[in-house]
């Protein structure tokens, strides 16, 4: 059995879950998490706890927990769990509040009430952008923060939705297809955006792995074919002067994380 990993938050625990994976890929081995959101009271923490207990004895070893409680209460009613806890905002805040001469708000999930925040309406104006123009869809690009190009599945609509929904980044994406190579020039609606443009390349060889699994036997998903698109979109991209990297071997955070660094694109500020 893979070692338990509980994710204990007092509200959707998507931060203690991003910040588990992050320590947990350090080790080569598997984990199961076991996620519990909304413990929001001394009673969820009691019954917190004895979901904690019951995995020593059918593990036969002690779970990790990962938390984010705020609530002092439930922190040490947590905290007499026979496991390894690992309290995230104690390790941080006491020592800032200490660094800054300032009390947090200790307030729970402080970072998600912010549905009425201009942030907060920025990325939902931003993911509907992202789908309204995605693949090519309404062609109006001129609000657009950044726009992808490259061929069909080299990622560009995750990575639009991405910088959408983490950043509220206005991403649109282009296919670039067969009959733009032709021309040998980009689409006639990209021409006006040079400055917003990115280019997403991939390994032939990938590229046909993916098309298969969406057409398979198809020429579409041919590795001939896929080279010959590759090595087109990156002729067209180095021609026209448009910034690029191949997203192969790399994950949409780094996708992301390159797009905003090259374009300029600043991201928001925490307050």
């Amino acid at each position: 059995m893979p070692p338990t990993v509980f994710i204990v938050s007092d509200c959707t625990g998507i931060t203690a879950e991003t910040f588990a994976h992050s320590i947990l890929s350090q080790f080569d081995q598997k984990f199961r998490l076991v996620r519990v959101p909304f413990v929001d009271s001394t009673e969820k923490a009691h019954a917190t706890i004895a979901k904690i207990n019951e995995a020593v004895s059918l593990d036969g070893r002690r779970p990790i927990v990962f938390t984010t409680l705020v609530d002092s209460a439930s922190n040490e009613i947590v905290q007499r769990s026979n496991a390894l806890v690992l309290n995230m905002f104690q390790t941080f805040i006491e020592p800032l509040e200490l660094e800054l001469d300032i009390k947090s708000t200790h307030a729970m999930g402080r970072v998600h009430q912010n549905a009425d925040t201009d942030e907060y309406k920025n990325r939902i104006e931003a993911i509907n952008f992202s789908l309204a123009h995605d693949d090519g869809q309404n062609r109006n690009l001129s609000d657009a923060n950044v726009i992808l190009v490259g061929v069909s599945r080299s990622g560009k609509t995750p990575t639009s939705l991405y910088l959408a929904m983490q950043y509220g980044v206005k991403a649109a994406n282009y296919p670039l297809i067969p009959e733009d190579f032709e021309r040998g020039r980009l689409p006639t609606p990209l021409l006006p955006y040079r400055e917003k443009m990115f280019g997403l390349l991939i390994d032939p060889q990938r590229l046909a792995e993916i098309r298969n699994e969406r057409r398979p036997g198809s020429k579409y998903a041919a590795l001939e074919n896929c080279r010959y698109e590759i090595n087109e979109a990156e002729a067209m991209m180095k021609r026209e002067g448009v910034k690029w990297l191949s997203s192969t071997h790399k994950s949409i955070e780094e996708i992301a994380t390159t797009i905003l660094q090259e374009i300029r694109l600043e991201r928001p500020s925490y307050y």
